[in-house]
């Protein structure tokens, strides 16, 4: 009888600011670690490798030039967050960006596209966030990265970010949900549903609830399905989760982003996962790092649940309730 392969996490690193409207970001990676991510992941069973931080260029704080703030310095973060989760997801470990700001998310997503691509493997994001990050240059005057990453992977950005992950766009629509959106620019709003893209906003998680959320989210799972979270702290309501550096109130409670969190490991399908927008600067003891790593174990097997599962059959099967199948009017 063959032994079961225990899963390799790799920590990545990405300490930059450079996409953000406010600094402090950078510190992100090392206050994740200072609140015991590594030793908290491997209690549940995982080989745990740590990179270290990669090392790139500072941020300038300049103003935005062409549309764009600090545009030279997050391409270069994105190509080596890109290279450095491509090379991870080809040794079959499982890639956990430290950011950073949101902008990362580009160069991570991208690379789990190319992999996605080269293995045969279909694609979901699951984009854990206050925001759509959905705008463009035309649409948002602050100029700031890390409210674009999306919209880039969907091919509306700078070139420059555009084809790290090869052909253009680096992923489509269809292959995004968006949980716990409540701040979108009126343009960025219909923009979002003009492409199409699938959000369950608070809206609709106040309406429904975390769990029928999430089992419409999660819905069309399988085993080819390689599932990438991307969660950006902010997601989280301020009152629990005060170290970031756009806050919006309103969030999920601590129980609903447990259950969030669960429901994704249930799944079985997590397959790549990016932390971002941690601010210690704005963090208070480093009680939101201390909160994201508690969730962030919920997403490798740390469950509340004692009873017997009732509900994860239509979830693991792929289905949807006809009661809870948002439309896409209903984004955003």
């Amino acid at each position: 009888m063959s032994r079961r392969r225990i899963p390799t996490a790799a920590l990545i690193g990405a300490p930059t600011d450079a996409g953000a409207s406010e600094r402090g970001a950078s510190m992100g990676p090392e206050a994740l670690r200072v609140a015991g991510l590594a030793r908290r992941l491997e209690e549940y069973g995982l080989k745990v490798v740590d990179r270290g931080n990669l090392a790139g260029p500072g941020n300038p704080a300049t103003a935005a030039a062409n549309g764009y703030r600090h545009l030279d310095e997050v391409v270069f973060w994105n190509r080596l967050v890109h290279d450095a989760v491509l090379a991870d997801l080809r040794e079959e470990r499982l890639p956990v960006l430290l950011g950073g700001d949101h902008s990362l998310a580009i160069g991570s997503i991208s690379a789990v596209a190319r992999h996605c691509r080269q293995a045969g493997k279909r694609l979901r994001v699951l984009w854990l966030d206050a925001h759509a990050d959905f705008n463009t240059h035309e649409l948002s005057p602050s100029g700031n990265l890390h409210g674009m990453p999306v919209a880039c992977l969907c091919g509306f950005g700078p070139p420059e970010l555009l084809a790290l992950a090869g052909p253009v766009p680096a992923i489509t629509p269809d292959c995004i949900r968006q949980v716990g959106v409540r701040s979108v620019d009126p343009g960025e709003r219909r923009f979002v549903h003009e492409q199409g893209i699938e959000v369950f906003d608070m809206r609709y998680v106040d309406e429904v609830g975390m769990r029928a959320t999430m089992e419409a989210a999660l819905a069309g799972l399988d085993r080819d399905t390689h599932l990438h979270v991307s969660f950006d702290v902010d997601f989280l309501d301020p009152e629990i989760a005060p170290g970031v550096g756009t806050t919006v109130p309103g969030g999920p409670t601590y129980r609903e982003a447990q259950l969030c969190m669960e429901m994704i490991a249930d799944t079985g399908r997590l397959a790549s996962l990016d932390i971002v927008e941690l601010n210690p600067a704005f963090d208070v003891r480093n009680r939101t790092a201390s909160l994201a790593v508690d969730l962030v174990e919920s997403l490798f097997g740390k469950s509340t649940l004692m009873r017997k599962r009732c509900y994860s059959s239509s979830m693991r099967a792929g289905t949807t309730p006809s009661s809870t199948k948002p439309s896409r009017s209903a984004a955003a």
